[in-house]
């Protein structure tokens, strides 16, 4: 019977699944997004958000705690250097799981899993894009002109010809 036991062991043996964990996490942390299952991405969470927690203090204890589960050095430096500040004001949840469908060949659920403060499209504060304006006049007297035959009749039409006949009509 398994009492007492709550995680998820994949159908695979203790060091497999250590194994597993520790390759995965490297990637995620290497790549900011991995694309996995659901159940080895829920996994993947309670193995890395500790890990994420102890690198929030950069000291040589905590690297090498985390070195111990992770075996990988140039992971650790990404860790310590570029997403431990990021996430030093984070209370926790440092990962999202995103779920994408079912895998064609035994319609598995997928999904991915990323480091919430790395991505872009998701981000409370949208960086604003610096617009420079232009007249219009400017950017056709700039453009070279385009051979009638391949410009549609429709857009040579001017956009402000019926503003002039409402107008001529009011009067």
């Amino acid at each position: 019977m398994r009492h007492g036991k709550k995680f998820n062991h994949l159908s695979r043996t203790a060091s497999h699944r250590d194994a597993m964990l520790s390759n995965m996490a490297v990637s995620l942390i290497m790549h900011k997004r991995i694309t996995t299952t659901l159940a080895k991405a829920k996994a993947l969470k309670k193995f890395v958000e500790p890990l994420l927690t102890k690198a929030k203090q950069d000291t040589t204890n905590a690297r090498r705690v985390v070195f111990s589960h992770l075996q990988d050095k140039f992971a650790i430096t990404e860790l310590f250097q570029n997403i431990s500040p990021k996430i030093a004001d984070r209370p926790g949840g440092y990962t999202r799981i995103i779920k994408t469908g079912f895998r064609q060949g035994d319609m598995a659920p997928m999904c991915f899993i990323e480091l919430v403060d790395f991505d872009e499209n998701m981000a409370k504060t949208q960086k604003k894009a610096t617009r420079t304006r232009r007249s219009r006049k400017s950017a056709a007297a700039d453009a070279p002109a385009a051979p009638a035959a391949e410009a549609p009749a429709t857009e040579e039409a001017p956009v402000e010809a019926p503003a002039d006949e409402a107008a001529a009509t009011a009067e």
